[in-house]
């Protein structure tokens, strides 16, 4: 059994956000039902290069364990099959600009007093409240507007984003945690409710540590490359033959540190606070010590003495590693048109009720009439009718 076994979610979003909790839900055994544009789908199935047999690597990524249904709830007749669906469903998960859904009287207000036990989740650049709420989000401008890029990047240099879409990935995160939150509360209340997230709230919760720093000195932070603000050392280091990360969290590891890479610097760096403060004279001691030898000589001394430390992996790396293989990280499905199909593992693993990989990313429409059949009782003719009418 899987923990969202029984519940329903209607799945309304596109590109990652969205899609992104509604995987994640998908994982722990809700059945999602995508709802697609018919003859265009998730703007993310066009999304390329790569392709693989014609279907976007973009796409298969966030897609898994759902259903994709066809359905152009801008016409009367699809929303009409759309409330039919909300009649079932436990969660209906949105991602358009506020504004947008109350037009065709699908925000929450209109749709609570019809279906009370609906947790309706609505996640969105700036939410549904304060000045800027009517404002687009995108993933770029929400790691600028938030903060991330301000202090990611070399100290001399320009600002980046992150290699991934992680105002994104994160924001469908908190919209997770927040459906399975309100399903908990329901329990308890028998209402559903509604989950209001904002990418650019999301972005500002991932500041942690930094946020604090600048609450308690005033001080705005600045980009540091890979150095932390608090610890030292706790950054990469340029080993003979290429890079690794060195986390040297206490004054024990510290110590083991001194130890294995034979510097004996004495007690003018034996407090975290004295390493911080004296950064810039540290840091030259520490860089010539380990550039004598390769990473593996580090990393092999390093971590058979308990100090946290790792190199600095590509992908292919990253995915050759057997951990990954024991932690099932790697997945593998059999798509419809692709064939064998590798993707990402469930990371959170429950030990009496796991989620899983179940079914691999649907074709566009794969499902729509499985679902207009067997859930909603129309027949062939009437499918065929609806067809033609571009509804569906």
């Amino acid at each position: 059994m899987t923990p969202l076994a029984g519940l329903t979610v209607l799945d309304l979003t596109r590109v990652l956000s969205g899609p992104y909790c509604t995987m994640m839900l998908g994982d722990m055994g809700a059945r999602v039902i995508k709802i697609e544009q018919p003859g265009k789908g998730d703007d993310t199935r066009a999304w390329g290069p790569p392709f693989v047999e014609g279907e976007s690597a973009y796409f298969l990524s966030i897609n898994r364990n759902k259903e994709s249904v066809t359905l152009d709830f801008k016409q009367a007749a699809g929303r009409e099959l759309l409330h039919q669906l909300l009649s079932r469903a436990d969660v209906l998960v949105e991602n358009f600009r506020p504004g947008t859904l109350p037009k065709l009287g699908l925000d929450y207000e209109t749709l609570a007093p019809k279906y009370p036990r609906l947790v309706y989740c609505s996640i969105s650049g700036f939410g549904h409240s304060g000045p800027r709420q009517k404002e687009a989000g995108y993933d770029a401008v929400m790691q600028g507007e938030g903060g991330l890029m301000s202090i990611t990047g070399a100290a001399d240099g320009p600002p980046y984003r992150l290699g991934v879409a992680i105002a994104d990935i994160v924001s469908g995160m908190f919209a997770a945690y927040g459906v399975v939150t309100a399903l908990f509360a329901r329990e308890r209340t028998g209402r559903g409710q509604m989950v209001d997230v904002a990418m650019l709230d999301a972005v500002a919760a991932l500041l942690t540590y930094q946020a604090g720093n600048f609450f308690a000195s005033g001080k705005v932070p600045r980009r540091l490359g890979n150095r932390h603000p608090s610890i030292v050392p706790y950054e990469t280091f340029a080993a003979e033959d290429g890079e690794f990360v060195l986390a040297v969290g206490n004054e024990d590891l510290w110590r083991r540190f001194c130890e294995v890479a034979e510097l004996d610097l004495g007690e003018r760096f034996a407090t975290n606070r004295q390493r911080v403060t004296q950064y810039d004279g540290l840091r030259p001691l520490i860089a010539d010590a380990l550039r004598r030898h390769t990473r593996q000589y580090w990393i092999e001394r390093l971590t058979a003495a308990g100090v946290p430390c790792g190199s600095v992996r590509n992908l292919q790396e990253v995915f050759d590693d057997p951990q990954l293989g024991a932690r099932e990280m790697i997945a593998e499905l059999e798509h419809a048109t692709i064939g064998p199909l590798k993707m990402l593992g469930v990371p959170v693993k429950l030990s009496e009720t796991p989620g899983a990989v179940r079914t691999p990313p649907p074709r566009l429409g794969q499902h729509t009439d499985s679902v207009l059949q067997h859930d909603l009782g129309f027949d062939t003719d009437a499918i065929t009718r609806l067809r033609a009418q571009k509804v569906v």
